[in-house]
């Protein structure tokens, strides 16, 4: 059954798209690539995006350096979802269109362990270094998380004792799965990317003093096949009324 945020999400919609002259006979299929931490929320407004709309959107996922790799070698999407800073870069470099970014939801870095291990103190920034001290393993991604996590254990001056016990896997692999396979036992991830995965205990954000919060935006690439339709989607996306489905899911709305 829907809720009624969403019935009233979808009913704002479906206004907007009758006031712009959408319909099933104009029809565009809308081409995504998207980072895994906007996944959850993404998904929900995109199923009220396709039924106002008449649009079908088509998504691939991965990581932000991975979707960003692809798009530079190449690949054509009508949208391109990831971490702001490779937005931009890909704006300058010409592969999505100047002016299009349009800041979707942000993200502060979370931390888990396994189901069955102890749960250890990551209350404070010391209390974080003991138990990654501490801990047989950790795991932190290759996108934007997982180079703070780097940098803030080198400022921590943790890094070279660690070195030894660091799994970082390939862009867009889920550290929460590698946690639950028990191929690591502490892990670091955007916030998103945790709380949605089973077989681990999702611990907390970094403590205030040292949380770092990613701002993932949308771009419309420079070679869109269905540019209108692209633009309508992403204006769905960063809409007021998306703002509480966004933040249901462990994410804050960038823009309202």
């Amino acid at each position: 059954m829907a809720t009624p945020l969403r019935v009233s999400l979808l009913a704002t919609f479906m206004v907007a798209a009758l006031a712009i002259g959408m319909n099933a006979a104009q029809a565009a299929e809308v081409k995504v690539m998207a980072a895994n931490a906007v996944r959850e929320a993404y998904r929900e407004l995109v199923s009220a995006f396709e039924k106002s709309s008449g649009h079908r959107v088509d998504t691939i996922w991965g990581g932000s350096g991975g979707i960003a790799k692809r798009v530079r070698g190449g690949e054509v999407a009508d949208i391109v979802i990831i971490a702001a800073p490779n937005i931009d870069k890909l704006i300058l470099e010409g592969k999505l269109v100047k002016g299009s970014r349009a800041d979707f939801a942000t993200s502060g870095v979370g931390i888990a362990v396994r189901t069955g291990l102890p749960r250890p103190d990551v209350s404070s920034a010391e209390a974080l270094r003991k138990t990654v001290l501490a801990a047989d393993s950790v795991a932190y991604s290759s996108g934007p998380s997982g180079t703070y996590v780097a940098d803030l254990f080198r400022k921590m001056g943790i890094a070279d004792q660690i070195r030894h016990k660091v799994r970082q896997p390939a862009s867009g692999v889920q550290i929460g799965e590698l946690l639950a396979r028990g191929e690591a036992d502490l892990g670091f991830q955007q916030v998103s990317e945790l709380l949605q995965v089973t077989g681990i205990v999702y611990l907390g954000p970094l403590p205030a003093e040292i949380q770092n919060i990613t701002v993932y935006a949308a771009g419309l690439h420079a070679a869109a096949p269905a540019p209108e339709a692209a633009r309508a989607l992403m204006k769905f996306l960063t809409a007021p009324e998306a703002g509480p489905i966004i933040r249901k899911i462990g994410m804050d709305a960038a823009g309202n």
